[in-house]
């Protein structure tokens, strides 16, 4: 995939506030956040 911003922050090249990681999947803060703590979580 080309452009994938989701795969730039799993490989690090996009940076992210990640707060947990897996083997499957990562979660991160929101960069535009709806509330305090909105978090999102891809699979890898």
């Amino acid at each position: 995939m080309t452009n994938c911003i989701f795969c730039g922050i799993i490989s690090g090249e996009i940076p992210s506030h990640k707060i947990y990681e897996d083997s499957n999947v990562v979660a991160f803060l929101d960069i535009n956040p709806v509330k305090d703590g909105h978090t999102l979580i891809v699979p890898k």
